[in-house]
């Protein structure tokens, strides 16, 4: 059980009060505003204290996130503010999580996934146009080597080069100079900040694969913390928590990290979860991408006792109130589509991306 903090008003009554941590920018934000305002709505009786604090990530901004070779870049300071029972429970991007969390912690909830896909950002000169039509040499920022490798292969006749800093930094850097045509940034962010007007173009499958987990978001908390688990695992969404955690096994078999280019594309229909994954070279001339299903029918889930013991943690997530044998189907799904890959080369290509990336 967690340590209980209670505050005890004039007339003697006490309200349990819960502190969720967060990063500072405006994107975590409003991220943990929604989920504390869903977390209000079935606790009304509970108090929800937001304790910002900064994390590595977000102070390091002159690197390139694939080079500073640290796993857990956003949220380090967050899992020692949870270790210390300074907080309760972290709100999280599910993609800066590590696919093996620290022993004691556990993703007790991921959330409806907002549109996962990457988008397009123009410098306001170009706003009438898309990244075909983008001249010659043309400069596209994007910090992500998984975005870079799909695109420069995808668009021969532009230049990509990494840009930092948090959303509203990246837009600056783009509005006000004259460095980039154009940045890639994640739809999701884009839309919950309410920029949406600022998509100039979607990036579908064909054009560019997501992250691991991208747009969904995470609630992570103590795995012994039964009391918090059970509070927060009624806002799990059940297709999202085995989309991710097919996707999460698929990058955790491939020992994959934000230094090398894997990318997946998943989706939920009939039943069946499909994944495809996929591995490339820096510059994108190689890659190895395969395509997989499962059944996720939940035909016997009446039947399932759901045991709320954090040994049934699946690639860091702890999904109670969803069907274990979709979970373990999940999991196996991207195993095996790991073994796919690997089968195929995909070794090779990730070691030589490292080993580039590292010399860059």
């Amino acid at each position: 059980m967690s340590e209980k903090t209670n505050i005890q008003d004039a007339d003697g009554k006490v309200t349990r009060v819960i502190r969720v941590g967060t990063r500072k920018s405006q994107l975590a934000r409003i991220q943990t505003d929604s989920v504390v305002e869903k977390l209000k709505e079935l606790h009304p009786d509970v108090q929800f204290e937001i304790v910002a604090m900064s994390t590595t990530g977000d102070k390091i901004l002159d690197t390139a996130l694939s080079k500073i070779g640290e796993k857990s870049l956003f949220t380090k300071e967050l899992e020692n503010a949870l270790e210390k029972n300074e907080v309760d429970l972290v709100v999280h991007s599910l993609k800066d999580l590590p696919t093996v969390l620290p022993v004691g912690f556990t993703i007790g909830s991921v959330l409806k996934r907002e549109n996962p896909n990457d988008a397009v950002v123009l410098h306001p000169k170009h706003k009438d146009k898309c990244l075909d039509s983008l001249a010659n040499k043309s400069v596209v920022g994007t910090s992500s080597l998984r975005r870079a490798a799909q695109l420069k292969k995808r668009f021969p006749h532009l230049e990509f080069k990494d840009i930092r800093g948090n959303l509203n930094t990246r837009l600056k850097k783009l509005d006000e100079k004259d460095d980039f045509s154009a940045i890639i940034l994640a739809a999701a962010g884009l839309r919950r900040m309410g920029w949406e007007n600022r998509i100039s173009q979607i990036l579908g499958p064909k054009d560019c694969m997501y992250a691991v987990g991208q747009g969904a978001l995470a609630v992570e908390v103590r795995a012994r913390d039964q009391d918090i688990l059970e509070m927060v695992s009624v806002l799990n969404d059940s297709d999202t928590v085995l989309r991710c955690m097919a996707e999460r096994a698929f990058l955790k078999h491939l020992e994959g990290g934000c230094s090398v280019p894997v990318a997946v594309y998943t989706e939920v229909k009939n039943s069946q979860l499909y994944l495809t994954g996929a591995v490339y070279s820096l510059d994108g001339s190689e890659s190895l991408k395969e395509t997989m299903q499962t059944s996720i029918s939940s035909d016997n889930q009446a039947e399932e006792q759901e045991k709320v013991d954090e040994k049934v943690q699946r690639v860091g997530i702890t999904a109670l109130k969803v069907s274990e044998a979709a979970q373990d189907a999940a999991v196996k799904l991207g195993v095996d589509l790991g073994n796919l890959l690997l089968s195929k080369g995909a070794k090779e290509i990730l070691t030589v991306a490292r080993q580039l990336n590292d010399a860059r």
